[in-house]
């Protein structure tokens, strides 16, 4: 199975370096010549992942009529993208592996949901889990789940990309998966705030545990299951991206924390902060639902300047006690 990858970010070039593994053609599409140039010219993507070099069967391309010649996708463009660039695309009935992390803001939907209506005829899969893209590009173990209702494809699509550094755990449930991946997010910012405020590890700790349970309840109401939420998708990546400054999530929210504009923030950002247009979606999708989910509220608060954040803390930390079940 010949894949093409779409999306010349950080993530998108890490998933072509592994597609590529033992010399197999990829193609990459991109959408920035200087990113294509430096693929093609140096087997480098120097704007987003300098100094880590990339195999010579990877290249890169302008032209998105080019992946007619695949026979499967990977999808690694942002999240409230992939709608547009789905829409360029040649539509050919062709399996795509959704990589991206995050809900649609103008439409509230999973991001498989929105791939069904630009592409029905594509089978769908969905590739999640603890990655930073640098230490996946470099060959440092790694695992993820890759979630397909088909399984025959699922297994399919397994065997063409599970390497020995690159662990590939398979299932059929997909909303749960996309539900892990968005909130994660969300929650990273959070975490970041703690940090950049100097609350301690201790407060983190309490943090990642209890917007876990926040996670689950909203994977459910989506149509997920627990133990998806408690796998490599929702607790493996929430605990990554909670725990580091590589996390684009992390550092917005540490920079919140230590007392930087929101705006300028946003502004100034050459990589997205997924979690930054997740956070008011799933907000909305919880109050909607009655899915209780006190962090992700606070964190669109902060975002929308509606509060301070020594305000906010006091207002969560007076919240009545409660079991820790709920």
């Amino acid at each position: 199975m010949k894949l093409g990858v779409i999306g010349g970010g950080a993530w998108g070039t890490a998933l072509a370096q592994v597609v590529s593994t033992g010399g197999r053609e990829t193609l990459l599409w991109a959408l920035e010549p200087e990113v294509v140039e430096t693929i093609n010219a140096r087997h480098e993507n120097s704007a987003y992942l300098p100094g880590i070099p990339l195999n010579p069967a990877i290249r890169a391309t302008l032209d998105l009529a080019e992946l007619d010649a695949c026979d499967g996708w990977i999808v690694v463009t942002p999240a409230q993208h992939m709608r547009s660039v789905l829409h360029r695309a040649p539509d050919g009935g062709r399996p795509l592996v959704l990589c991206s992390k995050g809900i649609e803001a103008s439409s509230g939907k999973l991001l498989h949901e929105v791939a069904r209506e630009i592409c029905p005829a594509s089978p769908i899969a969905v590739l999640s889990g603890p990655t930073f893209a640098h230490e996946v590009a470099s060959g440092l173990p790694t695992a993820v789940t890759l979630a397909c209702e088909d399984r025959e494809l699922g297994e399919k699509l397994r065997a063409r990309i599970n390497l020995v550094e690159f662990r590939t755990y398979c299932t059929d449930d997909v909303a749960g998966a996309e539900a892990g991946g968005a909130v994660k997010n969300v929650l990273a910012i959070a975490c970041g705030i703690v940090e950049g405020k100097r609350f301690g590890q201790n407060a983190r700790a309490a943090l990642i545990a209890r917007g876990f349970a926040e996670m689950t309840r909203f994977g459910v109401a989506m149509g997920g299951r627990r133990e998806t939420l408690a796998g490599l998708s929702g607790l493996g990546d929430l605990v990554l991206t909670c725990s580091s400054t590589s996390s684009r999530n992390f550092s917005l929210g540490k920079s919140i924390g230590e007392g930087r504009d929101v705006g300028e923030l946003m502004k100034d950002r050459r990589t997205v902060a997924e979690g930054a247009h997740t956070a008011p979606v799933v907000n909305r999708i919880a109050i909607e639902r009655d899915v209780d989910m006190p962090i992700v509220g606070a964190v669109v608060e902060l975002l929308e300047g509606r509060t301070r954040i020594d305000e906010l803390l006091q207002t969560l930390l007076s919240r009545p006690p409660r079991d820790e079940e709920d």
